[in-house]
């Protein structure tokens, strides 16, 4: 299904592709089975997903075959975007490759790939309580993986991640948490920013 926009882990909670603005082209940094790609393309938006997974890539890529508009590219984020030559109106991350890299390395790429006054947007997992900083995360997480693999997840407070943005020239930050529906259970850290003009 890919009837609405889901930034939370809980259907139908919180916002959707408003966040977004009117983008004419989005790129979906980690968009895994690639259904807010998808979503998105369905209203006209040229839309590109870049996964680290080849799995996922292929995956998305049979599942969405005919959806016009909509391209999936298996790299990792930074080398995306360090190649990349057309900007993007809106680079979004759905608790995907954002919460995976560096954000030192990452933001500055993304500034570079918007076009002027883009949206820059992301949510993933409400921080744990001082736990905040690259934390390690142990599994079998990516797609056709057989053995365990480790991986760094980057987490801080929404003041820090909006320090981090500003920081790297990004302007109209807003970033806060959205409890869970029914205050049990994880929170979601939900960014959105605008790109230098």
């Amino acid at each position: 299904m890919a009837d609405r926009f889901e930034w939370a882990q809980y259907p139908g909670h919180g916002p959707g592709a408003e966040v977004l603005g009117h983008p004419r082209r989005a790129l979906d940094l980690g968009p895994a089975e690639g259904r807010e790609a998808v979503f998105l393309a369905r209203q006209g938006i040229a839309t590109t997903g870049v996964d680290l997974s080849a799995a996922q890539v292929d995956r998305a890529s049979r599942w969405w075959k005919d959806t016009p508009g909509l391209e999936f590219v298996h790299a990792e984020a930074v080398d995306y975007l360090t190649s990349s030559t057309t900007p993007f109106d809106a680079v979004y991350s759905v608790w995907g490759a954002v919460w995976f890299t560096d954000p030192e390395l990452l933001f500055p790429l993304v500034a570079r790939n918007l076009a002027p006054g883009g949206t820059f947007a992301f949510s993933q997992a409400e921080p744990s309580p001082g736990a905040y900083g690259p934390q390690p995360m142990h599994g079998k997480w990516l797609g056709g993986r057989e053995s365990e693999l480790t991986v760094l997840r980057w987490q801080y407070t929404p003041q820090a991640w909006a320090d981090l943005l500003k920081r790297h020239g990004f302007t109209n930050v807003d970033a806060c948490v959205l409890p869970p529906p029914d205050g049990e259970g994880l929170g979601t850290l939900l960014v959105r920013a605008q790109g230098p003009a």
